[in-house]
Protein backbone atom coordinates (compact mmCIF):
# COMPACT_ATOMS: atom_id res chain seq x y z
CA UNK A 1 0.00 0.00 0.00
CA UNK A 2 2.94 2.10 1.00
CA UNK A 3 4.56 1.61 -2.35
CA UNK A 4 1.46 2.51 -4.55
CA UNK A 5 0.94 5.79 -2.38
CA UNK A 6 4.36 6.55 -2.99
CA UNK A 7 4.63 5.85 -7.11
CA UNK A 8 1.10 7.66 -7.19
CA UNK A 9 2.27 10.60 -5.82
CA UNK A 10 5.61 10.48 -7.59
CA UNK A 11 4.32 10.19 -10.82
CA UNK A 12 1.61 13.28 -9.92
CA UNK A 13 4.46 15.48 -9.47
CA UNK A 14 7.11 14.03 -11.69
CA UNK A 15 5.77 15.29 -14.98
CA UNK A 16 7.63 16.47 -18.04
CA UNK A 17 6.04 19.87 -17.44
CA UNK A 18 7.35 20.16 -13.82
CA UNK A 19 10.57 19.09 -15.02
CA UNK A 20 10.73 22.13 -17.41
CA UNK A 21 9.99 24.40 -15.19
CA UNK A 22 12.29 23.54 -12.69
CA UNK A 23 14.95 23.26 -15.09
CA UNK A 24 14.29 26.40 -16.51
CA UNK A 25 14.72 28.13 -12.99
CA UNK A 26 17.75 26.38 -12.25
CA UNK A 27 19.52 27.77 -14.88
CA UNK A 28 18.18 31.12 -14.75
CA UNK A 29 19.45 34.13 -12.68
CA UNK A 30 17.07 33.76 -10.13
CA UNK A 31 18.04 30.97 -9.16
CA UNK A 32 21.85 32.03 -8.33
CA UNK A 33 19.87 33.95 -4.33
CA UNK A 34 19.57 29.99 -3.79
CA UNK A 35 23.77 28.91 -3.92
CA UNK A 36 24.46 29.98 -0.94
CA UNK A 37 22.19 28.64 1.29
CA UNK A 38 22.63 25.43 -1.00
CA UNK A 39 25.89 25.17 -0.17
CA UNK A 40 25.28 25.88 3.28
CA UNK A 41 22.86 23.40 3.85
CA UNK A 42 24.92 20.52 1.99
CA UNK A 43 28.01 21.69 4.00
CA UNK A 44 29.81 21.97 0.20
CA UNK A 45 33.90 22.09 0.62
CA UNK A 46 34.31 25.42 -0.65
CA UNK A 47 38.05 25.44 -1.02
CA UNK A 48 38.10 22.72 -3.18
CA UNK A 49 35.93 24.22 -6.29
CA UNK A 50 37.47 25.54 -9.25
CA UNK A 51 35.61 29.00 -8.75
CA UNK A 52 34.87 31.19 -6.41
CA UNK A 53 31.02 30.02 -5.21
CA UNK A 54 30.31 34.13 -6.07
CA UNK A 55 30.99 33.48 -10.12
CA UNK A 56 28.38 31.15 -10.33
CA UNK A 57 25.53 32.76 -12.31
CA UNK A 58 22.85 30.14 -11.35
CA UNK A 59 22.18 27.09 -9.14
CA UNK A 60 22.57 24.53 -12.27
CA UNK A 61 26.65 25.92 -12.93
CA UNK A 62 27.07 25.67 -9.36
CA UNK A 63 25.47 22.20 -8.51
CA UNK A 64 27.56 20.95 -11.92
CA UNK A 65 30.76 23.18 -10.92
CA UNK A 66 33.89 21.57 -11.31
CA UNK A 67 37.38 20.83 -8.77
CA UNK A 68 40.59 21.96 -8.75
CA UNK A 69 43.07 19.96 -10.48
CA UNK A 70 44.23 18.78 -7.24
CA UNK A 71 41.57 18.63 -5.61
CA UNK A 72 41.30 14.22 -6.26
CA UNK A 73 43.59 11.33 -6.63
CA UNK A 74 43.25 9.00 -9.34
CA UNK A 75 44.33 5.68 -8.75
CA UNK A 76 47.10 5.02 -11.11
CA UNK A 77 47.41 1.28 -11.63
CA UNK A 78 46.56 -0.02 -14.86
CA UNK A 79 45.04 -3.20 -13.35
CA UNK A 80 42.69 -1.24 -11.08
CA UNK A 81 39.08 0.35 -11.45
CA UNK A 82 38.84 3.59 -10.03
CA UNK A 83 35.89 5.21 -8.42
CA UNK A 84 34.04 7.49 -11.68
CA UNK A 85 32.09 10.05 -8.97
CA UNK A 86 31.89 10.94 -5.43
CA UNK A 87 29.31 8.85 -4.09
CA UNK A 88 28.36 6.64 -1.40
CA UNK A 89 28.67 2.93 -2.48
CA UNK A 90 25.77 1.84 -1.90
CA UNK A 91 25.67 -2.12 -3.08
CA UNK A 92 28.17 -4.49 -4.38
CA UNK A 93 27.24 -8.12 -5.25
CA UNK A 94 27.01 -10.80 -7.97
CA UNK A 95 24.66 -10.68 -10.97
CA UNK A 96 22.60 -13.80 -10.99
CA UNK A 97 22.22 -16.72 -13.52
CA UNK A 98 18.94 -15.33 -14.33
CA UNK A 99 20.31 -11.50 -14.94
CA UNK A 100 19.21 -10.25 -11.77
CA UNK A 101 20.67 -8.24 -8.97
CA UNK A 102 19.14 -7.62 -5.37
CA UNK A 103 19.65 -4.41 -3.55
CA UNK A 104 17.19 -3.14 -0.46
CA UNK A 105 15.65 -6.27 -0.97
CA UNK A 106 14.42 -5.53 -4.55
CA UNK A 107 15.02 -7.89 -7.59
CA UNK A 108 16.48 -5.66 -10.56
CA UNK A 109 16.92 -6.85 -14.27
CA UNK A 110 20.47 -6.32 -15.71
CA UNK A 111 18.55 -7.09 -19.13
CA UNK A 112 15.67 -4.20 -18.61
CA UNK A 113 18.65 -2.24 -16.86
CA UNK A 114 20.78 -2.35 -20.15
CA UNK A 115 17.78 -2.22 -22.82
CA UNK A 116 18.52 -5.71 -23.93
CA UNK A 117 19.03 -9.53 -22.78
CA UNK A 118 21.86 -10.09 -25.42
CA UNK A 119 23.57 -7.27 -24.22
CA UNK A 120 22.91 -8.65 -20.65
CA UNK A 121 24.07 -12.35 -21.10
CA UNK A 122 27.79 -11.04 -21.14
CA UNK A 123 27.33 -9.48 -17.62
CA UNK A 124 25.92 -13.23 -16.05
CA UNK A 125 27.84 -14.18 -12.92
CA UNK A 126 29.76 -10.76 -12.81
CA UNK A 127 29.45 -8.73 -10.23
CA UNK A 128 27.55 -4.94 -10.13
CA UNK A 129 28.46 -1.76 -7.97
CA UNK A 130 26.06 1.06 -7.01
CA UNK A 131 27.26 4.55 -6.33
CA UNK A 132 24.64 6.90 -4.92
CA UNK A 133 25.46 10.55 -5.38
CA UNK A 134 23.19 12.75 -3.63
CA UNK A 135 23.30 16.43 -3.53
CA UNK A 136 25.90 17.28 -1.65
CA UNK A 137 28.12 15.29 -3.79
CA UNK A 138 30.62 16.67 -6.52
CA UNK A 139 28.30 15.66 -9.71
CA UNK A 140 30.73 15.17 -12.78
CA UNK A 141 31.58 11.66 -13.73
CA UNK A 142 34.72 10.10 -14.47
CA UNK A 143 36.52 7.33 -16.25
CA UNK A 144 36.69 4.33 -13.81
CA UNK A 145 39.24 3.01 -16.44
CA UNK A 146 41.64 3.23 -19.33
CA UNK A 147 38.87 2.22 -21.93
CA UNK A 148 37.45 1.73 -25.27
CA UNK A 149 33.85 2.91 -26.02
CA UNK A 150 32.29 0.30 -27.86
CA UNK A 151 28.58 2.30 -27.42
CA UNK A 152 26.63 5.17 -25.81
CA UNK A 153 22.68 4.77 -25.79
CA UNK A 154 19.81 6.63 -23.83
CA UNK A 155 16.82 4.67 -22.69
CA UNK A 156 13.88 4.93 -20.28
CA UNK A 157 11.81 8.21 -19.87
CA UNK A 158 10.50 9.42 -16.34
CA UNK A 159 12.10 9.05 -13.49
CA UNK A 160 11.78 7.58 -9.34
CA UNK A 161 13.81 9.13 -6.65
CA UNK A 162 17.19 6.68 -6.35
CA UNK A 163 17.72 7.94 -2.84
CA UNK A 164 16.83 5.41 0.09
CA UNK A 165 13.02 5.80 -0.48
CA UNK A 166 12.78 5.37 -4.21
CA UNK A 167 14.92 2.26 -4.04
CA UNK A 168 12.39 0.88 -1.23
CA UNK A 169 9.45 2.17 -2.68
CA UNK A 170 9.61 3.11 -6.00
CA UNK A 171 8.92 1.15 -9.15
CA UNK A 172 12.43 -0.74 -10.01
CA UNK A 173 14.10 3.10 -9.78
CA UNK A 174 17.50 1.46 -11.21
CA UNK A 175 16.06 -0.35 -14.11
CA UNK A 176 13.69 2.10 -15.55
CA UNK A 177 14.40 5.20 -14.82
CA UNK A 178 16.22 7.62 -18.12
CA UNK A 179 19.92 6.30 -18.26
CA UNK A 180 22.67 6.08 -20.15
CA UNK A 181 24.55 3.59 -20.90
CA UNK A 182 27.98 3.50 -22.08
CA UNK A 183 29.11 -0.45 -22.78
CA UNK A 184 33.49 -0.09 -22.50
CA UNK A 185 36.23 -2.53 -23.10
CA UNK A 186 39.51 -2.82 -21.45
CA UNK A 187 41.66 -4.79 -22.65
CA UNK A 188 39.39 -8.14 -23.45
CA UNK A 189 37.19 -7.26 -20.56
CA UNK A 190 33.73 -5.97 -20.80
CA UNK A 191 31.96 -3.78 -18.63
CA UNK A 192 29.16 -1.37 -18.73
CA UNK A 193 28.53 2.16 -16.72
CA UNK A 194 25.15 2.89 -16.17
CA UNK A 195 24.39 6.98 -15.81
CA UNK A 196 20.64 6.87 -14.05
CA UNK A 197 18.42 10.08 -14.09
CA UNK A 198 17.10 10.90 -10.87
CA UNK A 199 13.53 12.50 -9.62
CA UNK A 200 12.18 15.88 -12.19
CA UNK A 201 15.54 16.20 -14.35
CA UNK A 202 16.48 13.18 -16.24
CA UNK A 203 19.46 15.24 -17.62
CA UNK A 204 22.91 13.04 -18.13
CA UNK A 205 25.30 15.56 -20.40
CA UNK A 206 27.67 13.28 -21.90
CA UNK A 207 30.95 15.64 -22.60
CA UNK A 208 33.30 13.40 -23.90
CA UNK A 209 32.93 11.79 -27.01
CA UNK A 210 36.15 10.33 -27.97
CA UNK A 211 36.13 6.26 -28.71
CA UNK A 212 39.04 6.06 -25.79
CA UNK A 213 38.88 6.91 -22.85
CA UNK A 214 41.68 7.67 -19.70
CA UNK A 215 41.50 6.72 -16.45
CA UNK A 216 39.98 9.44 -14.11
CA UNK A 217 39.10 12.08 -17.34
CA UNK A 218 35.59 13.74 -17.43
CA UNK A 219 33.42 11.88 -19.81
CA UNK A 220 29.84 13.38 -18.25
CA UNK A 221 27.76 14.83 -15.74
CA UNK A 222 24.27 14.74 -13.72
CA UNK A 223 22.24 17.98 -13.65
CA UNK A 224 20.83 16.65 -10.43
CA UNK A 225 21.32 13.96 -7.83
CA UNK A 226 21.72 9.98 -8.92
CA UNK A 227 22.95 7.02 -9.06
CA UNK A 228 26.02 5.36 -11.14
CA UNK A 229 26.17 1.53 -11.64
CA UNK A 230 29.45 -0.60 -12.87
CA UNK A 231 28.59 -3.73 -14.66
CA UNK A 232 31.55 -6.31 -15.17
CA UNK A 233 31.92 -9.57 -17.10
CA UNK A 234 32.40 -12.77 -14.63
CA UNK A 235 35.70 -13.61 -12.69
CA UNK A 236 37.14 -10.19 -14.29
CA UNK A 237 36.98 -7.87 -10.83
CA UNK A 238 37.50 -7.96 -7.49
CA UNK A 239 36.27 -5.37 -5.15
CA UNK A 240 38.80 -3.67 -3.01
CA UNK A 241 38.95 -5.73 0.61
CA UNK A 242 38.81 -2.19 2.41
CA UNK A 243 35.42 -0.93 1.16
CA UNK A 244 32.48 -1.90 3.31
CA UNK A 245 28.93 -1.63 2.47
CA UNK A 246 27.81 1.50 2.26
CA UNK A 247 31.17 3.23 2.59
CA UNK A 248 31.87 6.82 1.29
CA UNK A 249 34.08 7.19 -1.63
CA UNK A 250 35.43 9.72 -3.62
CA UNK A 251 36.53 10.00 -7.55
CA UNK A 252 39.50 8.36 -8.52
CA UNK A 253 39.36 6.45 -5.57
CA UNK A 254 40.93 2.32 -5.85
CA UNK A 255 36.89 0.46 -6.39
CA UNK A 256 38.99 -2.62 -7.04
CA UNK A 257 40.99 -4.47 -9.83
CA UNK A 258 40.65 -6.61 -12.65
CA UNK A 259 41.60 -9.85 -12.82
CA UNK A 260 41.17 -11.25 -16.35
CA UNK A 261 40.03 -15.10 -15.28
CA UNK A 262 37.40 -15.37 -17.93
Amino acid sequence: MRAKLYRSLIRLINGPATSRILLKFAYSDYSKFLIKPYAKFYQINLEEMHDDIKSYPSLHAFFTRRLKAQARSIDSKADTVSSPVDGVLEDCGEISPTSEIIVKGKRYSIAEMLGGTKTATTYIGGTYMILYLSPAHYHRIHSPADSEVISTYSIGERSFPVNRLGLKYGDAALSKNFRVVTELKHHNISLAMVKVGAMFINSVEMVNHHREWKKGEEVAYFSFGSTVILIFEKETFQLEETLTIPSEVRMGEKLGKFSNNK
